[in-house]
């Protein structure tokens, strides 16, 4: 029957021998086999019979926060399980890393439910490994190399958004085109990534003192690291987003300078000229008496006299040191 079937992205039962067999079920129960280490499964958001699956498997607080439209990173006890959402950058073609992808997971005594919407690539090379024979042996192995393949890849992130903003500080000194603009874009995408960075920290966290859910010493370890790399991360982008506001204030302070300096410019030439643009008026209105109108010189001689008035305020200025 429809109702009965579920599509997965993928699904593996895995022993701690390193083995791990496909689930072939249709409607997969939430109980791993006898003897194996844990069961995986990993769904689509879009799958129309999640919900209902999700109910019948899951406590009712765990299945609603698998599904809902928006989340941050937590980590949380809800009965017997513990529900784990994290953040990972968007690395899927045509799509801005900054748009971090959501992913749900729901962990309960060997049971790890998994759900995205977009493709996120450290589930994705845990896949691969599974596929290649080298699946985590545990649970707990499974969420430390989850971690560490989530936090790798966001401070590669934030390593490029660093590179990024150390060109802008070498360039903003020449006050580049459209350099605003592209201060203006790289500090959005590093607020993005710190909005869902600092409470994931938080979350792994939580997760790697073991209070929440019990943790062998490797994963422990390996999630301590995750941690490490996390917290390093939230630093960087720190300093990066204060980095990027002093290149902008930086950038405000040339473009003022740049300015004074034009409109101070532009005041001398208007007070030199002013007095000239006075005298050619004066001579220009149509008037009697007007001096030299009949001589054949009176227009050398207004000119270089105008000239002459115009060097003498120059050198007055020169010598007010207004230039």
């Amino acid at each position: 029957m429809a109702a009965n079937t579920i599509s997965l992205i993928c699904a593996f039962d895995v022993w701690q021998d390193g083995t791990a067999v496909p689930v072939q079920e249709d409607w997969p129960t939430a109980k791993k086999p006898e003897g194996a280490s844990y069961r995986w499964l990993h769904f689509d958001l879009g799958e129309t019979e999640l919900l209902t699956w999700l109910r019948e498997n899951l406590p009712d607080a765990a299945a609603e926060a698998m599904v809902q439209q928006e989340t941050r990173p937590r980590c949380d006890s809800i009965g017997e399980g513990m529900i784990l959402n994290l953040r990972g950058v968007n690395l899927n073609p045509g799509s801005e890393p900054e748009d971090m992808v959501s992913l749900r997971l729901w962990i309960c005594d060997g049971l790890i439910l998994s759900a995205r919407r977009r493709k996120v690539f450290a589930v994705d090379q845990i896949r691969q490994d599974i596929v290649d024979g080298k699946p985590p042996s545990t649970a707990e192995a499974f969420l430390a190399t989850l971690a560490h393949g989530l936090s790798k890849r966001i401070e590669q992130t934030s390593l490029h958004f660093v590179e990024e903003t150390d060109l802008l500080e070498e360039m903003s000194s020449e006050l580049a085109a459209g350099l605003n603009d592209t201060l203006s874009t790289l500090r959005q995408s590093v607020i993005k990534v710190r909005r869902f960075v600092r409470p994931q920290s938080e979350a792994l966290t939580d997760l790697a003192m073991g209070e929440i859910w019990a943790l062998d010493p490797d994963s422990k370890v390996q999630l301590s690291e995750a941690v490490n790399r996390a917290k390093r991360t939230v630093e960087e982008l720190d300093s990066t987003v204060e980095r990027l506001l002093a290149i902008r204030d930086h950038l405000g302070v040339l473009h003022s300078l740049a300015l004074g300096r034009n409109s101070y410019v532009l005041s001398v030439v208007a007070a030199i000229f002013l007095p000239l643009g006075f005298l050619t008026g004066l001579l220009g209105i149509n008037v009697g008496g007007i001096p030299l109108q009949d001589s054949n010189y009176g227009f050398l001689v207004v000119t270089i006299g105008t000239v002459l008035i115009g060097v003498v305020l120059y050198l007055v200025f020169r010598f007010a040191k207004w230039l």
